[in-house]
């Protein structure tokens, strides 16, 4: 089973989103929209940071959907 490793760094204010080990990546692409796409060797996305992310206390709770293709 996959597993999706989600960090949120409050200091920092960033987002980090895993779907495969951290290890792994090689090259950060910036979208140019407060976004950074994490690649490993082969160019595949692994994981993505989101910069200028603000989740208040509130807010906190998760929601997860699988579509099978």
């Amino acid at each position: 089973m996959a597993k999706i490793k989600v960090y949120y760094d409050k200091t920092g204010k960033t987002l980090t989103v895993w779907f495969d080990e951290p290890t792994k990546e090689y090259v950060c692409e910036e979208t140019g929209e407060e976004v950074i796409l994490i690649k490993d060797k082969e160019g595949r996305v692994i994981g993505f940071e989101r910069l200028n992310f603000v989740l208040e206390e509130e807010e906190v709770g998760f929601a997860f959907e699988a579509v099978s293709i």
